[in-house]
């Protein structure tokens, strides 16, 4: 039982990582501020909680894992709440960012007669 425990830890922490690095690399894909909050905010708050899941599993149902458990209560309050208090301050401030202005190739204003 206990291989099999560690095992299946693994497995589920690999998933967790697995599923962090597409957050990356949804941090380099999206264009936008907002596209890119969504992508970290969800890939942390379910990444993070997978892995905490493995890790409770690999550990056995110890106090230690009863820690684990409580920060993943935490996380899983406070991530969510983060991410919106960072998109509403950008929103309230005044940041808006239009999908046509916002490309890979930014478009330097040119002066009249140059090219």
């Amino acid at each position: 039982m206990n291989e099999f425990q560690i095992i299946l830890g693994n497995i589920i922490i690999t998933i967790g990582v697995i599923f962090m690095m597409f957050g990356a690399l949804g941090v380099f894909r999206f264009k936008t501020f907002y596209t890119r909050l969504l992508a970290v905010a969800k890939t942390d708050t379910v990444g993070a909680l997978t892995i905490i899941i493995g890790l409770i599993v690999r550990q056995g149902f110890t106090f230690f894992s009863g820690k684990l458990a409580l920060l993943a209560i935490i996380m899983l309050m406070f991530n969510p709440l983060v991410s919106h208090i960072l998109a509403r301050s950008a929103y309230l401030s005044g940041y808006h960012e239009d999908e046509d202005e916002t490309s890979d190739n930014a478009k330097i204003p040119v002066k009249e007669g140059e090219k």
